[in-house]
């Protein structure tokens, strides 16, 4: 049976007997589920196909632009708009290796390089028409 314990960093460790093997950090467990929860919403409900790839990130967009211009209220889709931040975020991570960090129920993605991403932030700027999940991406990936 594995055990799981953090370290100082926040990254969890699984030790299973005497192999001890990194995983995801800590911070990344809720984007990672919202970022999932985006694609199979996406899929089944909008029949949108998710790929985790930057260029997918033209059609989050879109997709968001639509949701602003039928007036849809905030509140109704500020939970899908947390689920695109997250899989942009995700996006993100896999091009560059970046990692999720979290404070006080923010998550941020943290790339190489050293500088913060909020991708979620981003979502909701896009909602409003001042912001571009696709153009975030391609400055974090450089």
């Amino acid at each position: 049976m594995a055990t799981t314990t953090a370290t100082t960093t926040g990254t969890a460790t699984a030790t299973t007997g005497t192999d001890r093997h990194e995983t995801r950090p800590q911070a990344a467990a809720k984007p990672v589920r919202w970022a999932a929860d985006a694609v199979a919403t996406m899929r089944e409900g909008a029949r949108l196909r998710l790929d985790y790839t930057p260029q997918s990130l033209w059609r989050v967009d879109r997709f968001i632009e639509e949701l602003r211009r039928e007036g849809t209220p905030y509140d109704a889709v500020e939970s899908v708009l947390r689920g695109f931040g997250a899989y942009a975020g995700e996006v993100i991570a896999r091009q560059t290796g970046a990692e999720w960090w979290a404070s006080g129920g923010d998550h941020w993605v943290r790339t190489p390089d050293g500088r913060l991403w909020d991708p979620m932030e981003e979502a909701r700027r896009c909602f409003t028409g001042q912001g571009s999940l696709r153009l975030l991406c391609r400055d974090a990936c450089g």
